[in-house]
């Protein structure tokens, strides 16, 4: 493989290269801050930008101070242990149902299916905030009494995550060759069977790269986990919320306690970004 082009044989793009670089240090460029800032005590990192105790390090107090209070001051492995349990589930719940309808969307025939099929993508545009106070009440006392429960927040992570899922493996369904289908129903499967042994393992791309997606989504939310999840049950990323204190007098743990954070949503990242990047372009050809 000659070094200036790519697998598919295609010439690679100067242009294309030098966008990526600057992408990618524009990217990493907050990422070294807080790490430079997590190292620093909160008067040092008070006297000038993280950028000045690169060049100049010994004018800055460095310290671990900061990631032991982080553990010493809130219950970090709880809290991770409950974003765990928050995440996981909320991201393959929404996949589960999401991937069936994707499946009746773009191989079955049914009354009213470009409409519904509308109607989902128009959800994808209203705020979820604007459904806070409706869920409150119907998940809180008044209601079902379901909130300050995991499953009060994994019930509104499938119903926010389902259109942008239903919306994503429907248009990489719709790219899969429908001759597999129709010789499978030639054949005498049924739909769930040509939907399981067919369907789902060639898209499987696609539900890897919502699944990514979602993880994340879910990882780092804070709304729906501090109004619908008790201090007993909450995620680390509302420890890091409290963390800073009523007046921003805890900034300097803020930064330790988020680096902490990113580890699990990078292995998750890194784990999946082949998957992530190739369900991402297959779905958006069509549909």
């Amino acid at each position: 493989m000659s070094a200036g082009r790519m697998k598919d044989g295609r010439a690679r793009s100067p242009f294309a290269i030098v966008v990526m670089v600057l992408l990618s240090i524009l990217w990493f460029i907050p990422t070294l801050g807080l790490l430079v800032t997590s190292f620093q005590t909160r008067d040092s990192a008070l006297t000038g930008g993280w950028w000045e105790a690169l060049f100049m390090p010994a004018t800055r107090a460095w310290t671990f101070e900061n990631y032991r209070a982080v553990f010493e001051m809130q219950d970090m492995g709880n809290g991770f242990l409950n974003g765990i349990l928050v995440a996981v589930p909320a991201t393959i719940i929404p996949i589960m149902f999401a991937a069936f309808a994707a499946y009746a969307f773009a191989f079955m025939q049914f009354p009213f299916k470009d409409l519904l099929f509308i109607l989902i993508v128009a959800v994808m545009v209203v705020p979820i905030q604007v459904a806070f106070q409706p869920l409150l009440n119907l998940l809180g006392p008044n209601g079902i009494g379901i909130s300050g429960q995991y499953l009060a927040v994994w019930l509104l992570h499938t119903g926010f995550g389902m259109p942008l899922c239903i919306y994503t493996l429907r248009n990489y369904m719709s790219s899969l060759p429908y001759s597999v289908v129709e010789s499978a129903r030639i054949d005498g499967c049924s739909n769930f069977q040509i939907f399981w042994r067919l369907v789902a393992p060639m898209s499987m791309p696609a539900i890897a790269a919502f699944a990514t997606l979602q993880f994340l989504w879910v990882w780092n939310d804070l709304l729906i986990a501090k109004l619908f999840l008790n201090n007993d049950n909450t995620t680390v990323i509302v420890q890091l919320q409290q963390l800073l204190g009523t007046q921003g007098q805890g900034a300097e743990l803020l930064t330790a306690g988020a680096f902490i954070s990113m580890v699990v949503p990078m292995i998750v990242f890194f784990s999946l970004q082949n998957l992530l990047v190739r369900g991402m372009t297959a779905g958006a050809v069509k549909g």
